[in-house]
């Protein structure tokens, strides 16, 4: 197989979330809410165990009555915000207003780490002519978060689940990033941290390479190896 283009992951894949305890600290801060350094301590081990932190983990326990929503949260933007913002209130905050506070923080670039070995491995496809794609459920529009890290020149095209609908890993996403690109699935390589999410890219023909979603500081080269996936 000669790859021609590369597919990518947003969260766990290119990029990290923020930490629970700073991503609520940034939102107290904000609200001019005051917490004592125990409490917020707490209160951030709570959102990151429900599953509050977009980009985190899942909910330890689902709530029922966010079951429904929480499977196509990715679908839209009305649905992403009513699904975190609705696992946030499951956790017990100061003042009403620091749910939202919360969502919207997480959607700026600030809270968003590059892993170390990304800005190298997509200069280096770019400068070998291969095409690349962010391919991502989400929802919101993350390509500010890429221009702000100077990251932008570096990807050709963003399919972003919100934007048409669909979500990873229904193979509808995954071709409306080859066709921006040009290419056959049988051209392109996915790489991702989710094996089945990402992996549904495999059922249309891409091949797939998958990476551990890991703290910024555990994972330094992960992505390296893709560059001899190439052929």
């Amino acid at each position: 197989m000669t790859v021609k283009g590369v597919l990518f992951d947003f969260s766990g894949t290119l990029f990290r979330i923020e930490p629970a305890t700073t991503w609520l600290a940034a939102a107290l801060e904000r609200t001019g809410v005051h917490m004592s350094e125990a409490e917020a301590a707490r209160a951030a081990e709570r959102l990151e165990a429900a599953g509050a932190l977009p980009g985190g983990g899942n909910p330890l326990s689902l709530p029922p009555h966010l079951a429904g929503l929480w499977a196509e949260r990715d679908r839209s933007a009305e649905r992403h915000r009513a699904a975190y913002t609705g696992l946030a209130r499951e956790v017990p905050l100061p003042r009403p207003e620091l749910y939202d506070v919360l969502y919207e923080r997480h959607m700026e670039p600030a809270a968003w780490r590059p892993y170390a070995d990304v800005p190298g491995v997509l200069e280096e496809l770019r400068r070998r002519g291969i095409r690349t794609a962010v391919v991502s459920n989400i929802g919101w529009d993350l390509r500010p978060v890429f221009r702000t890290h100077g990251l932008d020149a570096c990807v050709d095209a963003y399919a972003l689940s919100f934007e048409h609908g669909v979500q990873k890993p229904d193979p509808r996403l995954f071709l409306v990033a080859c066709q921006a690109l040009g290419l056959a699935p049988g051209e392109v390589l996915m790489v991702g941290d989710d094996r089945r999410a990402d992996g549904g890219a495999a059922a249309l023909g891409c091949a797939v390479h998958l990476v551990d979603h890991l703290p910024v500081g555990e994972r330094p080269a992960a992505l390296r190896p893709v560059l001899g996936l190439l052929g």
